[in-house]
């Protein structure tokens, strides 16, 4: 917790910010079990899908919400799907398979919830004895290896990721599941994100956890590129793999839940955020009966720091950057400019978001409830904080030392081996009516971790996203794509061959339409343009997803 105070401006949350809305439809349909699609079938294409765009576009997230009476309360608990948009010389194929995790097979043979998720708690096997139950609620369960969130790559190899130890490797053409993956038999961590980001030579960068007798650390873990001439193995190949720093937590019994972290060309930050687990709730939330997200809590009396790490030497900076209380899930991009670190960021002041997504808040009627729920939710914005990379005992204290052009982000020195930030906010009024954005993309490719200029997100004018947004960082210009009723997915961007700015190529998405049945569309956008190309229909349902990637040689 800071001890330092520090002058702030007086500012609104970002759900005051935003207008109430009203008259929300019910976004049942979206959060409801489907059957998988195997075999590709062909889409009913509509305009121009660009002949130059040959691979697939893979999808994941929930996709199956029960088994037999058991249901599960939250929308990450339902289990993993995985989606192929094949594209080949303008025309589109669809396929989807379920992912067979343990979770998946254990629970489908016994038609019930038998794996705890991160919502739901499974509940002891009836046909035990009273004994054999209580016990039961003693052990600690191992965690799931339902991994609902993404689509990585390590080592030239893809796999599915959540957040526990576990990921499995996947076939990107067939779907079809290869083995589990536990980070632990690789290097000495107990969790990973499912966010890793990747440098120019081709090596994953990642961040863990462990903890032990001396402590509670936030580790990155660094796995090399493959090796060139090297046969390739049918099998997972993590060798190499490393922890390149570790970063003890500010309060050992209370660390920080993080999603994903920032990476520039030469430093890693790790975010440390007031959302708070609870070590001694979890090792007695079994116990109590309660699932994994209650042992969460936002928790605002703490501040957000900024740990920075050199990723070449992976040493740790000894100055700590502080911002007040904030809650964040995504990054935009991060680049160094002339001896700042420039961090853009998707942040809300609320972090109790996570655990509102149940599927009994999901599934409202349309009306008041769903009002309600969505106008009580904290709305996330782009932000941008600034990081000096030359702070020393020769620094002035109490003057602002972010000397860029144009920027009003600040940084302040305000006590040997600290500095205070405060964000600027890197938008106009103009995104509020479209209700903030999530799920940020940009031309990975050729400008993460660089100067950059362009970035495409979802806009929330609904508790899932109804708009797709491309915002100019520089001078904070929106394109908007929007029809009432068209829910799409997170947007993902595809470099045309010849490109030669930023936005030459194509955004994808998958547009979800709860008003009508069986008509989910693959949608094209001119990514500089941000208009329409073409769509590719899908005679199935899609249930709401999470991340995706598009493969170039699948």
């Amino acid at each position: 917790m800071s001890t330092t105070t520090v002058p702030q401006t007086q500012s609104l949350s970002s759900r005051q910010k935003c207008p109430q809305a009203s008259g929300l439809e019910t976004m049942a349909p979206l959060v409801t079990s489907v059957e998988e699609t195997p075999e590709p079938i062909p889409t009913t294409t509509k305009g121009i899908i660009p002949t130059w765009i040959n691979g697939s576009f893979l999808r994941n997230g929930p996709g199956k919400f029960e088994f037999g009476n058991d249901k599960y309360n939250h929308w990450f608990d339902g289990m993993a799907m995985m989606h192929r948009f094949h594209i080949y010389e303008g025309n589109v194929t669809y396929s989807s398979r379920f992912l067979r995790s343990d979770s998946y097979v254990c629970n489908s043979e016994k038609n019930r919830i038998v794996v705890s998720e991160f919502g739901t708690l499974a509940m002891p096997d009836p046909c035990k004895n009273i004994f054999a139950r209580f016990f039961s609620r003693f052990q600690i369960p191992k965690a799931t290896d339902n991994a609902s969130v993404n689509f990585v790559k390590y080592k030239g190899d893809y796999y599915v990721s959540t957040e526990t130890n576990y990921m499995r490797r996947v076939d990107p053409q067939s779907l079809e599941t290869k083995e589990k993956v536990d980070w632990s038999q690789y290097i000495a961590v107990n969790a990973a994100t499912a966010h890793p980001h990747y440098d120019r030579e081709g090596a994953a960068y990642n961040m863990g956890n462990s903890y032990g007798t001396s402590g509670f650390f936030y580790t990155i873990i660094r796995v090399p590129p493959p090796m060139e001439g090297a046969a390739k193995l049918d099998s997972a190949d993590l060798s190499g793999a490393e922890v390149i720093c570790s970063i003890r937590a500010a309060e050992a019994r209370k660390p920080s839940y993080f999603h994903s972290f920032v990476m520039s060309e030469n430093y890693i930050v790790f975010v440390e955020q007031p959302i708070k687990l609870d070590l001694l709730k979890f090792m007695l939330y079994r116990i109590q009966g309660k699932s994994f997200n209650k042992i969460m809590s936002w928790e605002p009396q703490y501040d957000t720091i900024f740990h920075l790490v050199n990723r070449h030497t992976g040493k740790e900076s000894e100055v700590k950057f502080r911002a007040a209380p904030m809650f964040t899930l995504h990054q935009i991009n991060a680049f160094e400019d002339n001896g700042f670190l420039v961090m853009d960021m998707c942040c809300g002041d609320d972090g109790e978001l996570i655990g509102d997504f149940t599927l009994e808040n999901l599934r409202r009627e349309s009306g008041e409830e769903m009002d309600k729920f969505y106008n009580s939710l904290c709305i996330n914005l782009p932000r941008r904080y600034v990081l000096p990379l030359d702070v020393d005992e020769q620094t002035p204290l109490d003057k602002n030392l972010v000397t860029l052009h144009n920027c009003k982000a600040t940084a302040m020195k305000t006590k040997p081996g600290e500095v205070y930030l405060i964000h600027e906010e890197l938008h106009t009024d103009e995104l509020l009516q479209y209700g903030g954005l999530e799920f940020p993309q940009i031309n990975y490719d050729k400008y993460n971790a660089r100067p950059y200029r362009y970035f495409y997100a979802c806009g929330f004018g609904h508790v899932f996203a109804d708009s797709l947004l491309k915002m100019d960082v520089n001078t904070k210009e929106l394109k908007v794509w929007r029809y009432p009723g068209l829910y799409p997915s997170e947007p993902v961007f595809i470099a045309s061959p010849d490109a030669v700015e930023e936005d030459d190529g194509v955004v994808l998405s998958v547009i979800i339409t709860p008003r009508k049945e069986k008509s989910t569309f693959l949608l094209v956008l001119d990514a500089k343009t941000f208009t329409e190309l073409g769509r590719a229909e899908v005679p199935v349902n899609i249930p709401y997803g999470t991340h995706g990637v598009f493969n170039s040689m699948g």
